[in-house]
């Protein structure tokens, strides 16, 4: 789809420093794995183990700048220099705080193209998301190692710029898609805010999630892209990883093809008890039904312990009533997956004419879907004080 002119005067940017403009366009190699490194390097008549040096450099070290790298030749990082080679890596530019700990940031993308997205870091995470499978036997993990004030925590990382999906109840749908993001892009959202927290990859327990914004299978390639990057480069893990889509089935069916030592969990962005109101809040609906989507799921070989994930949106009176529980139920029973429910309460944003559900009504729909047989988790709202929470990322700059 075609979408308008970004405002450059618009409250929602952040002005981008423009230091690194003057030498043309620079290159990135933050985003190429450790064989596409080395390829760049080979044409510069090195051997192909300064590849991997260089990706040890920037994925597992962190490092920012070129001539940072020791393990380089310091003649060899100066022609990267003169090549117009930069590190390239997203960059943190603005972080907003929340009261319960919870921390979200612009991040400038860079390039030609340079727009900021937006990440989300949440302390102890929010009571929803999966991993827990992983966790039950990880004694490998030193939980709040070396007085970090976490023992553990999750990453909410954005796929596109904006979103082209239209959820009703979203503030992400207000900026319409801007542009997706390259698989650099998304992966380096992961690499800065691991530094900024000195996260131990292997040892520190962290999850990511990608349901920030955009819609990851609207930008699988990229998306894919970024998930291997982030296993092979950096050295996360696929199972502490999970992805949510509101229902792409040709997205669903390729990503059932994915080998299972790269494949994140799934979760769908379910958040209506029938096709006739999830058609309403969720227009994508209307070209792929409830049944079209579970059907594309099954064809996911699943993980032993694994589930698919269902996450429901309380809307106060549109969503939230018993016999909306027990119509779920009954979905989720009929899809004959091992499953559970993540229920979030709608966080409100301005401009969105839906009401949060009364607390009682939450806990009663969580109960009467346990009492259905179906494990039922409430996600926690985290960061609503600075519009971090699920539903309300929009690069709003106010905090």
């Amino acid at each position: 789809m075609l979408t308008p002119a970004v405002n450059l005067e618009s409250s929602q940017f952040v002005r981008l420093d423009s230091a690194a403009q003057g030498r043309g366009s620079p290159k990135a190699l933050f985003g190429l794995d450790a064989a596409a490194l080395s390829a760049i390097l080979a044409e510069m008549g090195e051997p192909a183990y300064r590849g991997r040096q260089l990706a040890e450099a920037i994925y597992r070290q962190r490092l920012t700048e070129v001539s940072a790298i020791s393990p380089l030749p310091l003649e060899l990082r100066r022609r990267l220099d003169e090549s117009g080679w930069i590190v390239g890596r997203p960059r943190i530019a603005q972080i907003f705080k929340s009261t319960d700990g919870t921390e979200r940031y612009l991040i400038d993308c860079q390039g030609e193209n340079a727009q900021t997205v937006e990440t989300v870091w949440m302390p102890e995470g929010d009571g929803g998301e999966t991993g827990e499978e992983l966790d039950a036997d990880s004694g490998d993990i030193d939980a709040g190692r070396g007085g970090k004030p976490w023992s553990r925590a999750t990453i909410c990382v954005s796929s596109q710029v904006g979103c082209a999906v239209n959820c009703q109840f979203c503030l992400t749908a207000k900026l319409g898609l801007q542009r997706n993001l390259t698989a650099g892009e998304i992966a380096g959202q992961v690499v800065s805010v691991l530094d900024r927290h000195e996260v131990e990859v292997g040892r520190d327990r962290v999850n990511l999630v990608f349901m920030g914004m955009g819609e990851p299978f609207l930008n699988y390639a990229n998306f894919m892209a970024a998930v291997r990057l982030l296993v092979e480069e950096v050295g996360l893990s696929p199972q502490r990883m999970t992805v949510s889509t509101s229902g792409i089935v040709p997205g669903i069916e390729q990503f059932a093809q994915e080998p299972l030592h790269l494949r994140p969990h799934l979760a769908i962005s379910l958040n209506a008890p029938n096709d006739e109101i999830r058609a309403q809040v969720m227009p994508i609906n209307r070209k792929w039904k409830i049944d079209d989507v579970i059907a594309a799921v099954r064809k996911i070989r699943l993980r032993p312990r694994e589930r698919v994930t269902f996450e429901y949106v309380l809307l106060g009176g549109v969503t939230d009533r018993p016999e909306h529980a027990a119509e779920v139920a009954r979905l989720v029973r009929r899809t004959g997956l091992p499953a559970k429910v993540n229920l979030i309460a709608w966080n409100p944003g301005p401009g969105i004419a839906y009401a949060m559900p009364v607390p009682d009504a939450v806990e009663d729909f969580r109960q009467r879907l346990v009492g259905e047989g179906i494990p039922a988790f409430l996600r926690q709202p985290r960061g609503r004080d600075i519009y971090a929470a699920c539903g309300q990322l929009k690069r709003t700059v106010e905090g």
